[in-house]
């Protein structure tokens, strides 16, 4: 299986049709990201998956109010668990769910669904109607559902490498 035509042809959509997203589907991006690599597999990540219309609206007032959001039918909140012992900081924590997002946006693209990683928020204000502690990073909030616009290949620069 090559994954490569995934990674080409992601995008970060910004139009959703409403057309709904199954639990099953929901179940498969979950279980995706749960599959990700993580520092001594300590898998510190959680969940959150928000499709009432209510909890979207805050979560996207305090997402700097990007009203484009509220288009899609659920949103993945993708939270980093740390319990700051010596052998767990937050700095890996953060890295570990980016990982398991970027799972999320692949899987996403594999099914036939866009998806939009958002984090223009205050962590402190984001936890707090979220219900989480202050031990809880808000790693990023994924946005899913059906693209309603097809966007162009952003420009990237040419990756290189030195070898040693």
């Amino acid at each position: 299986m090559d994954i490569l035509p995934e990674i080409l042809n992601r995008r970060s959509i910004r139009k959703y049709k409403s057309t709904s997203v199954t639990d099953e589907q929901i179940s498969d991006l979950i279980l995706a990201a749960s599959l990700a690599p993580s520092g001594s597999n300590k898998q510190p990540w959680d969940f959150i998956v928000v499709k009432s219309k209510e909890m979207k609206e805050k979560i996207c007032e305090l997402d700097h109010n990007q009203k484009w959001m509220l288009q899609a039918p659920v949103f993945i909140v993708c939270v980093g668990k740390s319990t700051y012992r010596k052998d767990d900081s937050m700095e890996r924590t953060i890295r570990d769910s980016a990982i398991a997002i970027t799972h999320i946006l692949l899987q996403a693209q594999h099914m036939g669904l866009a998806t939009c990683w958002t984090g223009w928020y205050e962590q402190d204000e984001m936890r707090n109607i979220l219900g989480l502690t202050d031990k809880d990073y808000v790693t990023g909030i994924i946005i899913v559902g059906y693209a309603d616009e097809n966007p162009n290949a952003r420009p990237r620069r040419k990756a290189t490498y030195t070898e040693i």
